[in-house]
């Protein structure tokens, strides 16, 4: 396991050293001219900084092949603080966590085009097996991160752990929800959205952002460099490979497809925001450890994809952003929106949609993991007489939700669990045929994070909250804290533990299991265990 700690010091005593060498200094060091994939490529010996401030991050885990990524950047808040050459840099991976046992090396070029960040697929790895990466360039060593592949094609591993994780908003509190996470037991690390933020600076949290709203390529280039200098994020993207997909704020609030939420009337147009898209899924794709098939074309990047671990579990991971219709009745939490039935509207588009209930499908595995954003579940907000639902989840979209919950009834895919987050708390709930009637038939099962440190600390009850769960028996579990979900899945049981932080608004928080979920294969539905 990759220590925290050990992470921490080593990028600390890294800074350090090239300070106390060379300073704030200019870039130096002598260029060379070599052909690399046919272009002109610059070798250098120094940089101003440390280069690898960003750390180094896994990802996108096949049977045989997993992704390393990083991100030259030796003044990270500052556009990177590179020059616009091309920079070859080297990179390694062992069986041993002293890079001892080198089993695969090779050279990549990192670009200006892509912010000098690098992703490599390492391919004709073995499955099921832990493995340790780093990248060297001129005479810089980047942190050695752990990595590891899913099982093979096929097999029936006997467990896969991983962490479910959200919103992990920097100005509102510290990510020392990370920093546990970097120590706990997982195989992997699962991210569903919110990765930044897109506001400006409030001087009242806790952190500040290091900018007014983002619009350019450099602010979202800056804004994604500063959350990735957090070290407890760092260590958490060293120890595990994660697979990630977004929501809204990695773009703006709340926008759907390519409708801003914003009310003026540039924001408005289209045109306009398709060119703050394409920028945000730029900086989006440079900062994750994603396969080169999902670089974007414009205001378009293919997200949604499949990863197996073997037979054991399938995440079919989604978009819900990126193909939406807009909110309907003007978004916010409304009372009896006719448009939210609108059976045109959409949430995943059709072709999403195709996708996903083929891929359910045909899948041979136990578990089918619905990896995205934002939760299916129904939540009726009012106790009583009358209902009121957020259309900015799939509340708002009722006849996507029909199509899915119709399809897993006739084609029983097996153990539908859907994996969310958006909403900053926990909650755990069953599927229903028809929400509205707890007599109809359980379906499936929704596991839903709260988020890493968005909305402060948060609280374990919520008054309001408590006066509708009565509306809402397939709810089976409400907190309203910080923390993150360890999923373990095993052939026979899938166990959800509902870790919450003490506090997040000071990084001295500490974290505990707040409750435990459990899904046996076969039966729908979810029960509590001590």
């Amino acid at each position: 396991m990759v220590d925290y700690h050990n992470v921490q010091k080593f990028l600390q005593s890294r800074i350090k050293r090239r300070n106390l060498m060379i300073g704030a200094g200019a870039f130096t060091g002598l260029a060379i001219a070599s052909q690399f994939s046919h272009q002109r490529a610059i070798a250098r010996s120094r940089f101003p900084d440390y280069p690898f401030k960003l750390g180094v991050a896994s990802g996108e885990p096949y049977d045989t092949s997993v992704v390393i990524w990083t991100r030259l950047a030796p003044e990270p808040l500052n556009g990177g603080g590179m020059p616009p050459v091309n920079v070859p840099i080297r990179w390694e991976v062992a069986t041993d966590s002293n890079m001892k046992r080198i089993i695969s090396r090779g050279t990549v070029l990192a670009t200006p085009e892509l912010a000098h960040s690098v992703r490599v697929v390492v391919e004709g790895l073995s499955p099921h097996t832990w493995y340790w990466y780093r990248f060297n360039v001129g005479n810089e060593a980047s942190p050695i991160g752990r990595t590891r592949t899913a099982p093979a094609s096929g097999s029936f591993s006997n467990q896969l752990k991983f962490a479910l994780a959200s919103c992990q908003h920097y100005e509102q509190g510290y990510y020392t929800a990370y920093k546990y996470m970097a120590e706990d037991d997982l195989d992997l690390v699962v991210h569903v959205g919110d990765y930044i933020y897109e506001g400006g600076i409030n001087l009242t949290r806790p952190r500040q952002h290091n900018s007014s709203e983002i619009f350019t390529l450099e602010d979202y280039r800056n804004r994604h460099a500063l959350y990735k200098t957090d070290a407890n994020l760092q260590a958490t993207h060293a120890a595990f490979p994660w697979i990630t997909t977004w929501d809204d704020h990695e773009v703006e609030n709340n926008y759907a497809n390519l409708i801003s939420e914003i009310d003026t009337e540039a924001d408005q147009d289209p045109a306009i925001f398709a060119q703050r898209r394409a920028i945000a899924y730029q900086a989006y794709y440079e900062h994750m450890p994603l396969r080169p098939f999902s670089r974007p074309v414009g205001p378009d990047m293919q997200l949604y994809r499949r990863l197996n671990f073997g037979n054991l579990a399938t995440f079919h991971v989604l978009d819900t952003r990126q193909y939406r219709t807009d909110q309907p009745c003007g978004d916010g939490t409304r009372t009896g929106c006719l448009d939210a039935l609108n059976p045109n509207a959409t949430i995943t588009g059709k072709a999403q949609e195709d996708w996903l209930f083929d891929g359910l499908d045909k899948s041979s595995a136990r578990w089918n993991v619905l990896a995205q954003q934002v939760p299916i579940a129904q939540r009726d907000f009012t106790p009583g007489e009358g209902q009121s639902f957020s259309m900015d989840k799939w509340d708002g979209y009722v006849a996507s939700r029909d199509r899915l919950m119709t399809f897993i009834a006739q084609r029983q895919p097996s153990n539908p669990i859907s994996l969310a987050g958006d909403v900053h708390s926990h909650w755990a709930m069953d599927l229903k045929a028809n929400f509205n009637n707890p007599e109809s038939a359980t379906l499936g099962s929704e596991f839903v994070c709260t988020s890493i440190s968005s909305g402060g600390d948060g609280a374990d009850i919520n008054p309001t909250v408590q006066a509708y769960l009565p509306d809402n028996p397939h709810i089976k579990f409400y907190n309203g804290q910080r923390g993150y979900v360890r999923c373990t899945v095993t052939p026979t049981t899938w166990r959800s533990d509902y870790l919450v932080m003490s506090n997040v608004l000071t990084p001295s928080g500490t974290i505990s299991n707040r409750a435990s979920f459990v899904v046996d294969n076969g039966l729908p539905g979810i029960r509590q265990v001590v």
